[in-house]
């Protein structure tokens, strides 16, 4: 009788945890459209991405392998991690109160390249799409 509890248990257990995964992998965000953004005369996209106590949103931004973007980074939070950026060509970029702060990102052939707070707590990442 003790066992048959164990392993009721065990089982429930096992399930939950189970469970909890696959609702993590189910909530990451999808990528922003590849054609999220305005294009600018020039032909390069700028995409327009908010930095806040909540992330960065959009967090996933996708591309066509090798386009030039313009990520236009907005900070709304008086919070010191997301006071600086770490751009993807690893420089630290200050983000100033909301101001717009441009920084030039070119999309992977393949992958992905990220950029995250100074203190390397909220990331985001750009995205090749091949064939979009």
């Amino acid at each position: 009788m003790v066992g048959r509890m164990v392993r009721t248990v065990l089982l429930c257990i096992a399930l939950m945890a189970c469970s909890k995964k696959a609702d993590q992998k189910a909530a990451a965000p999808p990528a922003s459209p590849v054609t999220a953004g305005t294009v600018a005369p020039d032909g390069i996209r700028h995409v327009a991405v908010t930095a806040s106590t909540e992330g960065y949103k959009p967090d996933k931004i996708a591309g066509k392998p090798g386009e030039k973007l313009v990520l236009v980074f907005t900070r709304t939070s008086d919070a010191e991690c997301i006071s600086q950026l770490k751009a993807p060509d690893g420089k630290l970029v200050d983000l100033p109160m909301n101001k717009p702060v441009e920084v030039a990102v070119t999309v992977p052939q393949t992958g992905e390249v990220g950029f995250a707070c100074g203190m390397d707590m909220f990331h985001g990442v750009v995205v090749a799409q091949p064939g979009a």
